[in-house]
């Protein structure tokens, strides 16, 4: 046995070896072009989009070859964890209908033969393979000050790296076994660190599905790959898990590209394939006159729970997304209105290199479309269910009164060529639909006079009308006996003959029914009221 084996052993005595950790996650079996991907978020706060993103093309990359998409999560940072994010993680991708083929469950319950799918489970075959890189001279113990052992990551910024000149070391790097012994029986902590063979000269090329080939210095840094309490940095973790995992592409933010020299190192010293990379520009935002990343602290939007909680319907999101990743969806779109967006393929090569700007005026345009071809049964039950986990109170108003609420989620919608466009979220709906809740207060009239002289006439000839035709003949009856114009075009040549045209007469009996200047036909609405209640702010109307 020589020195690296006695240190090996004297710092991790007996343990699994790395034969039989690879014995049990043998290669998978996939046919020709099927990809294996992950998410392997940090449970360490919300959902943030920015995660989000590079999971649903990860997702949707192992969907459209017949691949697998699995789920595990990285909680080797303890100081950090919070205990609700794990619950937070798997509930946006239920919402959102990302379903992983492998992962945990939250009872602790592994789906897949690649498991545990929880890294801190993993500390066995961590330590396992620490102990072989010890064993052969290439990794050792530092009992430095600083052994908890941050990533040690290169700083990026804006997805470049900035590259340092100098070769850092570890003074621990050449430690005798007597010496690490000492240690030892002086109660020390330590990490396990690399004994990179760089010298700061090399260069290493790696490829980039998206970015093509990319150039760097190759890592000169003795990089922590076990911290003191045994858990490991993301690279190290990541080497080993995506290897026994069987990961075929990893679809990871730019911001990683500057730690990849490090990555591809210990590939090269573990004698594994090299796996994949697919590093996704990250999503930004305009502010003010410039552009930043998008924040957790400073964006709302950054949040994925904020979709949710405004009632974006889960399409609408997931498609603004792939018109993030690849502008070509925007055209399929238009061409295949009624389709599926699971129908649309995109490769690798179609992601965008360029940072997309987040723009929630175009999310909401999306969901305009996209709640305009739901029935308005199904849109009142999608509205009463976000109730029922955002506003009780309204859930409540809801469910009391469901037949009115579902007439007016249909106006305008299941029988017309062109539904209304105006709804694009299930928040905003009880604004939009406020006069079906309160009667309105009409305090804005200007015109009063001849407002309350036109709703004495609608109020003494009111009929309740069974149909859209109906209903405008009735008001274009009752405004010509009272002085409007039923010609547009003469009322534009002598506007001073008369008290309005026909708009103006229906404005003022929108204006008394619902406190609105305008929306869908006034029928529709009258139809959901009901004559009683119609009736009585007509009366009330004619008192302002």
């Amino acid at each position: 046995m020589n020195q690296y084996q006695k240190i090996a052993e004297l710092i991790f005595p007996g343990g699994i070896e790395t034969e039989t950790i690879l014995k049990k996650y043998p290669p998978r079996k996939l046919s020709q072009g099927q990809e294996v991907t992950r998410f392997a978020p940090s449970p360490t706060g919300y959902m943030h989009i920015g995660n989000f993103f590079p999971a649903f093309i990860s997702y949707t990359l192992a969907k459209q070859s017949g691949g697998i998409f699995y789920l595990r999560l990285e909680d080797t940072d303890s100081k950090r964890e919070i205990k609700e994010a794990k619950d937070v993680i798997y509930q946006i991708l239920e919402r959102f209908d990302i379903f992983p083929d492998e992962y945990q469950t939250l009872d602790g319950q592994d789906i897949g033969d690649y498991g545990p799918y929880i890294q801190s489970q993993r500390a066995e075959i961590y330590r396992a393979f620490a102990k072989k890189l010890v064993a052969e001279g290439k990794a050792f113990p530092c009992f430095c000050r600083k052994t908890e052992g941050k990533d040690d990551v290169l700083k990026s910024r804006q997805g470049k790296f900035e590259e340092d000149d100098e070769k850092e070391y570890d003074p621990c790097r050449n430690l005798s076994y007597e010496e690490v012994k000492a240690h030892i029986d002086n109660g020390e902590k330590f990490a396990i660190r690399l004994k990179t063979q760089n010298d700061g000269s090399q260069r290493v090329k790696f490829f980039d599905l998206i970015k093509g080939e990319i150039e760097a210095k190759a890592n000169s840094k003795d990089f922590v790959l076990l911290k003191n309490d045994g858990i490991p940095p993301y690279a190290f973790a990541h080497a080993v898990d995506d290897t026994l995992m069987g990961t075929t592409i990893v679809v990871r933010g730019e911001e990683y590209i500057s730690s990849t020299p490090m990555h591809i190192e210990l590939f090269y010293v573990f004698f594994f394939k090299p796996i994949c990379y697919c590093h996704n520009p990250l999503i930004w935002k305009i502010d003010g006159e410039g552009k930043r990343k998008i924040s957790k602290r400073k964006d709302k939007e950054a949040d994925m729970r904020f979709y949710l909680q405004e009632g974006y319907p889960k399409e609408a999101v997931l498609e603004y997304l792939l018109n993030l990743i690849n502008s070509g969806f925007e055209l399929w779109r238009k061409e295949n209105p009624d389709k599926s967006w699971r129908d649309y393929h995109f490769g690798i090569k179609d992601i965008t290199t360029v940072a997309p700007v987040f723009d929630i005026v175009k999310l909401s345009d999306i969901s305009k479309n996209i709640i305009a071809k739901i029935s308005g049964k199904n849109l009142f039950q999608m509205w009463l269910e976000w109730a029922r986990e955002f506003d009780k109170p309204l859930a409540q108003k809801l469910e009391q009164d469901s037949e009115k609420f579902v007439k007016l989620c249909s106006m305008e919608r299941e029988d017309s060529p062109k539904p209304r466009k105006d709804i694009y979220n299930l928040k905003m709906m009880q604004e939009y639909f406020s006069y079906a809740f309160e009667r309105p207060k009409l305090d804005f009239i200007e015109d009063k006079q001849n407002f309350v002289d036109f709703i004495q006439a609608y109020l003494k000839s009111f009929n309740m009308p069974k149909s859209n035709e109906e209903w405008f003949q009735n008001i274009k009856q009752i405004a010509g006996e009272n002085g409007y114009a039923l010609d547009n075009k003469l009322y534009k040549q002598n506007p001073e003959a008369y008290k309005g045209n026909v708009a103006k007469a229906c404005l003022y009996a929108r204006q008394a029914i619902t406190g609105k200047d305008n929306g869908p036909s006034l029928f529709y609405i009258i139809d959901a009221l009901g004559k009683e209640e119609t009736l009585q702010r007509l009366e009330l109307a004619v008192k302002i």
